[in-house]
């Protein structure tokens, strides 16, 4: 079966600089894919060259098994680089232009500005939209043609909390109904939220893809109990000293979760006073900055 999209050893060079390079990406139909990185790490020249507005220096993309052309792009839905409409004229007037322009029934339009929850401002002009309502109207302009699969660059840009919570539970619903969504990101509390997979991109390169929950795969079991030093020496006599790490106040266990009664128990008998005692899992930032090079404001 085709992908919705795949990239082979996709470059993309300015001079000797290169924006993207080598990046082999693949996203599953009816997923949310989220394109993960720093500002300037390459993620809008990539979503450019899978939508056809750049050339690739080298490499090749695959649009549902087809370089991007007529027949493939008809099946796409894109915001790139936020919005752009008539500021003299309504919503509704704007989506109409766009839906005859696209030769989609004009019907489609209270459609798609329902699912984005424009509908009571839809006569308004477009000037007098905030920021976080002309990104929701960009949304339902993207998925005027009831697209299979809907590319997005930074979506919730400008909403607030409200706007960003309706956001993810658009999108959703996108992927439930069978529409595979590519968005491109740099917050991470919106990735780990509403995406299925993620690619991380440092500098034009992929660096991850994987699940979220296995971008912060692993942990420890974090111990707080004093006196601190006897805990160590318990622990380290218990676990062996490899297992046992200081952070601060507090002991970090390279142990199974499940082991966490016996260790309780142990600590107890011994007659230490456990204050806490928790499984702490890899702070997704801490990874994904270990990921890009501790750089997230690469230029």
């Amino acid at each position: 079966m085709n992908l919705p999209v795949e990239t082979i050893a996709l470059t993309k060079r300015y001079g000797p600089a290169a924006a993207v390079a080598e990046l082999n990406l693949s996203v599953h139909a009816g997923e949310v894919y989220g394109f993960l990185g720093p500002n300037g790490a390459g993620k809008t020249t990539t979503l450019r060259m899978l939508l056809g507005l750049i050339r690739p220096t080298s490499g090749q993309v695959r649009l549902f098994g087809a370089e991007p052309g007529s027949a493939s792009l008809a099946r796409v839905g894109a915001l790139i680089e936020g919005p752009a409409f008539y500021p003299y004229l309504s919503g509704r007037a704007n989506l109409r232009i766009l839906a005859d322009h696209a030769g989609v029934h004009r019907t489609r339009v209270e459609d798609v500005l329902d699912v984005v929850t424009l509908t009571d401002r839809a006569k308004d002009k477009y000037s007098t939209y905030s920021l976080g309502m002309k990104q929701r109207l960009g949304l339902a302009a993207a998925l005027l043609k009831d697209p299979e699969l809907v590319v997005l660059d930074e979506p919730t840009n400008g909403l607030d909390p409200a706007g960003m919570a309706d956001m993810r539970v658009t999108l959703r619903k996108l992927a439930a109904d069978g529409c595979t969504v590519l968005l491109s990101s740099h917050l991470l509390t919106e990735v780990e939220q509403i995406c299925d997979r993620v690619g991380v991109l440092d500098r034009g390169r992929l660096v991850a893809e994987t699940t979220v929950p296995d971008l912060r795969a692993g942990g420890a079991l974090r111990v707080v109990a004093g006196p601190l030093e006897q805990a160590r020496e318990h622990l380290d006599r218990l676990l062996g000293a490899d297992r046992v790490h200081a952070d601060g106040a507090a002991l970090e266990l390279d142990v199974d979760p499940a082991e966490a009664g016996r260790i309780n128990a142990g600590l107890v008998a011994a007659g230490l006073d456990v204050t806490e005692l928790r499984w702490h899992e890899p702070d997704l930032e801490q990874t994904f900055l270990a990921l890009t090079g501790g750089t997230p404001d690469a230029a």
